[in-house]
């Protein structure tokens, strides 16, 4: 009897999951529905659920978050955001990047559920899926149309800025400690990368 209660106290809650579509039957529709309060996206029908953002992680985000607003909001160039904030990338892929930005003159493409694409995003990249920013994300913003792509390396201490160059991105610049980095698309927005990572 022990064994039994063990073993069904390690499964799933079984009745809740069933509450939701399988893998693969995701609308967007179900996907705009969720309320979880952690990062999840969507990519033609399956969701990815991905780890809660460290402090440290969420320190740089804010940072970031808070600069570019300054900078943006001086000069009435647009909006942004931060995450959860679903961004679609394409017919059944949304994507919720770290740090986000529309110019002015795209702001019917900025719903109340979600945005169609942005023109800037920012990610900090996560120690538990490296690649997930520094290779897929990257593909998947330039297939998007996104002018440009911060990558944010906490551990190696540097960000990296792309710009979109045809469907590809080509590096803006490689910003290392005792830097700023800076915007090809925002002339005269850039941060220190000393100060971004001081946190």
């Amino acid at each position: 009897m022990k064994t039994i209660t063990k073993k069904r106290s390690l499964e799933p809650t079984w009745e809740i999951a069933r509450l939701f579509p399988m893998q693969g039957q995701w609308s967007v529709d179900d996907y705009l529905a969720l309320d979880e309060g952690r990062i999840i996206e969507l990519s033609h029908g399956h969701l990815e659920v991905h780890e809660v953002p460290t402090p440290m992680h969420q320190e740089i985000m804010i940072y970031l978050l808070f600069a570019l607003r300054r900078f943006t909001e001086k000069h009435g160039l647009g909006k942004a955001l931060c995450a959860p904030m679903p961004v679609q990338l394409q017919e059944g892929k949304f994507s919720e990047p770290d740090v986000i930005f529309m110019l002015a003159k795209n702001d019917n493409r900025r719903g109340k559920k979600f945005w169609i694409g942005a023109d800037l995003v920012m990610e900090v990249v996560s120690p538990d899926n490296r690649g997930r920013d520094l290779r897929i994300k990257r593909r998947e913003y330039a297939m998007a149309g996104i002018p440009e792509y911060w990558i944010v390396d906490p551990e190696e201490k540097q960000i990296i800025v792309l710009t979109l160059d045809d469907e590809s991105y080509i590096e803006h610049g490689i910003f290392g400690e005792g830097t700023t980095a800076t915007s090809l698309l925002l002339d005269g927005f850039g941060v220190a990368v000393d100060e971004v990572f001081a946190g």
